[in-house]
């Protein structure tokens, strides 16, 4: 049985020595010429401006936008099995998806309420 995964361990360790190998010839036979313009920060072309210690904060809007995101794609994630095998779950996989749907609308409102959409 163990037999079987040989030649996929093999391609791991040659993938894994590839990538190490480049990695370090990268860094070997590089040039290493720095300047001032390769080691500030790239802003799209905008000149970088002074960030205070610890890197400033950011507004709480960008956090509350990615858990959004996060939340309706872990839904569609459920949704795509549920729909696959729909025939063979009948009433009781129905009964589930609308629980479950509407778990994630009380959430849903709850955000839009309480103003978590509205950029200002």
């Amino acid at each position: 049985m163990l037999q079987n995964y040989v030649p996929v361990l093999v391609l791991f360790v040659l993938a894994a020595g590839f990538a190490a190998v480049s990695v370090g010839a990268a860094t070997i036979t590089g040039p290493k010429r720095y300047n001032r313009a390769k080691r500030d920060a790239y802003e799209c072309g905008i000149e970088p401006t002074p960030q205070p210690m610890g890197g400033g904060r950011f507004p709480i809007k960008f956090y509350l936008t990615a858990m959004l995101f996060i939340i309706f794609d872990i839904e569609i994630i459920f949704l795509y099995p549920w729909a696959v095998a729909f025939d063979q779950l009948g009433l009781f996989g129905l009964v589930e998806m609308v629980l479950f749907i509407l778990t994630v609308f009380i959430a849903y409102a709850y955000v839009w309420r309480r103003g978590g959409l509205e950029w200002d």
